[in-house]
This record gives structure tokens, sequence and C-alpha cells, in this order.
């Protein structure tokens, strides 16, 4: 049998608190994990076996300055959690903090992969029936064509590693379906993706990010975080529309009492914990970043597939990928098809 996956998990800066995280590891390990969890021992208490408390009671989880504050705040609960990882206690972080300080203590103690230009945060966007990997969703505002290439590799080897998707199809976010639509970073990479080697189907506009047009859709951190938020905006208004709907008269009421379990059914398809946060792509070893208003039920999840992509080998796969491509910077030669 092999060894239990170790994640370190950050339990600072969660909306229910240290406790609430604490229990999604308990959660964790009864499904055969072992979790070291950094925060506030008072405040976390008792843990069951398979789960570690290290105090750390600094929290930088608010810092306007998340680079700054790991920088100089030694202590604090993120940065021991990524040094556990760093140093080969853990093999992987989860942070239930603030993405800023996540990804900065990720850079400078886990650091970014052999040949990564940047690192990049895909979140699995809980569509009904298909679930569509969306990467950059905000760890970079700007994004060059050789980046966006190294996020379509990266997403397209995690999603089979880890989502179990058979040769992903990947596309590139933009303004419309034609190769010359899009910013010339996105033109410039859909030249290269199109003469590599990925399952490449082309732009995809946003009307068809929900219509599963792709499996993995690629952009930039800003573009995809504003289409995240905005996606997360209508999914509430709409489950609200249908609420009110449902309590506007008796006869709603009866309606409403009919559909019940098939809106439960649905809610829980496109429940944001399931996926357990979007996942830090292109460091030396994974990470997940779980939203702060998760339960326990999400955090849990979160460290179920942060040992799934331990397991899986999914930090290999990516460079693999990206070093059969000759996508990694600093590659001393590209397949003689692509240009860039």
């Amino acid at each position: 049998m092999s060894e239990p996956v170790t994640v370190a998990v950050d339990a600072n800066g969660a909306d229910l608190g240290p406790a609430e995280v604490a229990a999604g590891a308990a959660l964790a390990a009864q499904r055969g994990h072992r979790v070291l969890v950094f925060g506030p021992a008072a405040e976390i208490g008792d843990v069951p076996a398979g789960v570690e408390v290290i105090d750390a009671p600094v929290s930088i989880a608010k810092s306007p300055e998340p680079a700054r504050a790991v920088r100089s705040t030694p202590d604090a609960s993120i940065v021991q959690a990524a040094r556990a990882v760093a140093d080969g206690s853990a093999d992987a972080l989860v942070a239930a903090g603030s993405t800023g300080s996540a990804l900065a203590a990720g850079l400078f103690h886990i650091r970014r992969g052999r040949g990564i230009h940047r690192p990049a945060l895909a979140l699995p966007i809980p569509i009904p029936g298909a679930p569509v990997l969306l990467l950059d969703v905000g760890a970079n505002v700007e994004s060059r064509a050789d980046h966006l290439v190294q996020f379509a590799y990266m997403g397209s080897a995690f999603a089979a590693a880890v989502l179990g998707v058979d040769e992903p199809r990947v596309g590139l976010l933009s303004n419309g379906e034609e190769p010359s639509k899009g910013t010339p970073d996105v033109v410039a990479a859909h030249v290269e993706l199109d003469h590599g080697t990925l399952n490449f189907v082309g732009n995809v506009e946003g009307t068809s990010v929900m219509a599963g047009a792709a499996d993995v859709v690629v952009t930039d951190g800003f573009t995809g975080n504003v289409a995240l938020k905005l996606m997360e905006g209508v999914s509430a208004a709409l489950m609200k529309a249908v609420r009110d709907q449902a309590m506007s008269s008796n006869r709603a009421k009866v309606g409403g009492a009919l559909m019940r379990p098939a809106l439960v059914e649905l809610r829980d398809e496109i429940d944001p914990e399931g996926p357990g946060g979007a996942y830090l792509l292109g460091l030396r070893r994974i990470g997940v970043v779980p939203h702060g208003r998760f339960t326990r039920t999400g955090f849990a999840n979160a460290i179920d597939v942060a040992a799934k992509a331990v397991s899986e080998q999914a930090v290999e796969r990516m460079h693999e990928a990206l070093e059969a491509a000759g996508a990694l910077r600093g590659a001393s030669e590209r397949p003689a098809s692509v240009t860039g």
C-alpha cells in the first residue's frame, strides 16, 4: 500500500474561521489523506488521527500587499505551509486565505516549475454534465502569447490527469471564432496552438463556454476573472429568481414543491464547493485555493483534489507535455511547424 499524500493547509483567512477548515481536514483524513493544518491551535482545538496542527496564529490573508507580507512575515501561516511543501514535509498546498498571499508564498517558496513563465489559476466551471476548466482566472492581469500557450498545455494535462477528461479539447477565449479575432497575443497564441500537439479547437466565444465548446478554455487573468465573476453573478441571480417565483403564489408553491428534488440535484451539481476551488498550476508542487466562504465540505474537497493531483503526477505530466511541445521557456529548439 502506498504512503498517504500529505497536504499542508493554511487555516487562516476562511470566512467561517480556522475551526471550519480543520473540520474539513478531519473529513479529508477519513478519506485516507494526511493533513498538516497551519493556524491558531487555540481556535482549532482537538483533531483526529491523520491531522496535525502546527500553531501558526499570524495571518496575512487580508494584507493589501501580499508579496511584501510574505517576504516580511516568515511566521505567517501561509508562509509556513508553503515552506512545508518546499522542504518536502508536505506534497501539496491548500490555502484557505487570499489568492494573492497563496500565489506569493507559492512563488517565493515552492517556486515556479523549470521553464514556466508564470503560474496560472485554473478553475473548473461546474456546468451540468460537462465541467469546463477555465484558466487563468486571476493570477496574471496580462499574459503574452507564450504565456497563453503554456496555460493551454498545463490545463490540458491537468484536465486529463485529475479531471479524467480523455484528450481534452482546448480553446482560446476570444471575441470571435475566426483565427484573426482577438488581441495580438490571442492571435499569436492561436497560431502556435494550431500547429501544436494539443486537441486544439480554436477560438471560443463567451456564449460558447457554457455550451461545452471546449473542455479547457484559456485566457489572461484579467479577462478570466471578469468572466468568472460574471458567470457567478448570473448564476446566483437566476437561482434567486427561480426561488422567488416558486414562492410567488400558492399555485407556484405547489409546483415548486414538485420541482424541489430536481432543483436540489441541479444545485448540488453546480455547487462551487464540489471542485474544491481553483488550482494553482505552474509551481513545482500543486496548490489549491478554495474560496474563503467554503464550508468544511469544500475544504475537504480541496484537500482531496490536491492529493489526487499528487497521486496522478499532474505536475510531472504538465511539464512533460510542455517539454514535448517545445513550449518551455528557454527551450533550445521548437517544433519546425510552430511559429513564435
